[in-house]
């Protein structure tokens, strides 16, 4: 009996590991990756590249096209989409208007060269025909293309101290309700939207530059030049920026290694640490999934761009405390948009908001930075009514709905106050209503469900209404519909 019992014991804990092995690798296959070699010439300002795409059909029906994203075609000449708002130009363009694109040279499969065209509302989209894919098939492919950079402080183009490489290549655009998205550039707010996948990336670049990216790095150096090999498993875009400025402090915390990349700051340290607390404090809500994490200072037109293990800050921001705010507000974008993603065209403030929410409570636990959410939450609570009372005035038909795509806001400030203020100060009204620790509790449960998939507003009602143990769906409506009454509930 023992024998056979200790027989059976075997047999169950064998099959067992099978079934945990063969289940990680259907979801290590059911992931898109993407394999590039890229060259860069800092002469010319040209990336020129070689993009493998292993694309895994996740859909319900049989594909015979595949739609990717060429961001980059936003900054080129005659494009329909403005990368920068009016008011932003000096900024962005400081040597004056320049322009750049991607040009796709070929597209191929199995040896073979597949039918192709640029598409899309502004040259925005990649059309490829592909025999027929069924559900759970893979079909993997392959696209040579070379990017020109403009002369612009933004995701993607090149400034004074820094080359910035967002959104550069070819993604894979997001396929829903029986069709792709496929969303033009916007000026307003983060204009993408993307699945989780595996990255494998070799870029070869000029000695004299440091390499700050999404990912972990291996770079060997021959005949004056860098080639720097990348691995990023389980994220939703991948981004680069390299300088020949840089200096880099490195540390680690929790396993996780820890690099600010900068030029011309004397108190370097301080971000370092400032990492390791963000790090600790959003621990209450669902630990760091990766082994890296890199702020980078840049030149970049707005305050901050969260790409996942890697966040950009301006390098003009006007004072020390501004600076600091913008790296915890990023950096607490790797837990709301880098994890649990969303669609920034049509519900930015799924995201914008939860991280200000996030960002104002961080300092309820670090007073040293002389803030507080509650301090935070009033100021904001007036600035936001004292918008909706003069744009109200200016502007016939206002609307304060937050479910909107970014194409419906008219300016910047409209953006920004309903989906960063209003977002923040709909998640300070809950805290009100149910306590910090329920909250919490109810964002952890959010995070754990939801990790490495794409929210809609439905998602997180739905995660309140059953952490909380309560029916918050008209609390939430009344928010997202613009009917809401500051204060009440």
């Amino acid at each position: 009996m023992k024998k056979w019992t200790i027989f059976i014991c075997i047999f169950v804990v064998l099959v067992l590991g099978l079934i945990v092995v063969v289940k990680n690798k259907s979801e290590q296959c059911n992931l898109t990756s993407y394999n590039q070699i890229l060259i860069y010439d800092d002469q010319r300002q040209i990336l020129e590249g070689k993009e493998e795409v292993c694309f895994f059909n996740y859909t319900d029906n049989a594909l015979t096209q595949l739609w990717l994203h060429l961001y980059p075609n936003a900054f080129r000449q005659g494009a329909k989409a403005k990368v920068v708002s009016l008011s932003n130009y000096e900024k962005a363009y400081p040597n004056g208007i320049s322009y750049g694109n991607i040009t796709i040279e070929t597209v191929s499969y199995c040896d073979d060269y597949l039918e192709y065209e640029i598409a899309g509302e502004d040259e925005n989209i990649l059309n490829i025909t592909i025999p027929e894919l069924y559900p759970e098939e893979t079909i993997t492919f392959e696209i040579g293309f070379s990017c020109q950079l403009p002369n612009i402080n933004h995701r993607f183009g090149y400034g004074e101290n820094t080359i910035n490489l967002g959104n550069y290549y070819p993604i894979m655009c997001v396929y829903e309700n029986g069709e792709f998205k496929d969303d033009m550039y916007y000026s307003n707010g983060d204009p993408f939207y993307s699945k989780i996948a595996d990255y494998s990336v070799s870029i070869t670049y000029d000695e004299s530059f440091v390499l700050a990216s999404t990912g972990e790095q291996k770079t060997t150096i021959k005949d004056g030049r860098k080639t720097t090999n990348i691995s990023a498993k389980n994220v939703r875009d991948f981004a680069m920026v390299l300088s020949n400025k840089f200096d880099a402090i490195c540390d680690e915390y929790d396993n996780i290694n820890i690099r600010y990349y900068y030029y011309e700051d004397e108190n370097s340290d301080e971000i370092i640490t400032l990492i390791k607390e963000v790090l600790d404090f959003n621990k209450r809500y669902g630990k760091y999934p990766y082994n890296e994490l890199s702020v980078v200072k840049a030149n970049f037109v707005h305050g901050g761009m969260e790409f996942p293990q890697m966040v950009l800050i301006s390098d003009v921001l006007s004072d020390r405390d501004t600076y600091i705010n913008v790296v915890v507000h990023e950096l607490c974008h790797q837990w709301w948009y880098g994890v649990v993603g969303n669609d920034e065209v049509n519900f930015g403030f799924l995201d914008e908001g939860l991280t200000d929410y996030t960002t104002a409570r961080f300092y309820d636990y670090y007073s040293k930075y002389n803030h507080t959410s509650t301090e935070i939450f009033e100021n904001a609570t007036r600035s936001y009514a004292n918008f909706v009372k003069v744009y109200g005035d200016v502007k016939q038909n206002f609307s304060t709905n937050m479910i909107r795509p970014l194409g419906d806001f008219e300016t910047e400030n409209e953006y920004v106050y309903i989906s960063y203020v209003k977002g923040m100060l709909m998640f300070a009204s809950l805290q009100d209503l149910l306590g910090q620790k329920k909250i919490d509790s109810c964002l952890k449960y959010y995070y754990d469900c939801n990790k490495f998939s794409e929210c809609k507003p439905d998602d997180l009602v739905d995660a309140f209404n059953k952490s909380c143990g309560k029916n918050l769906t008209k609390f939430f409506d009344s928010w997202f519909n613009g009917e809401v009454v500051m204060g009440e509930f």
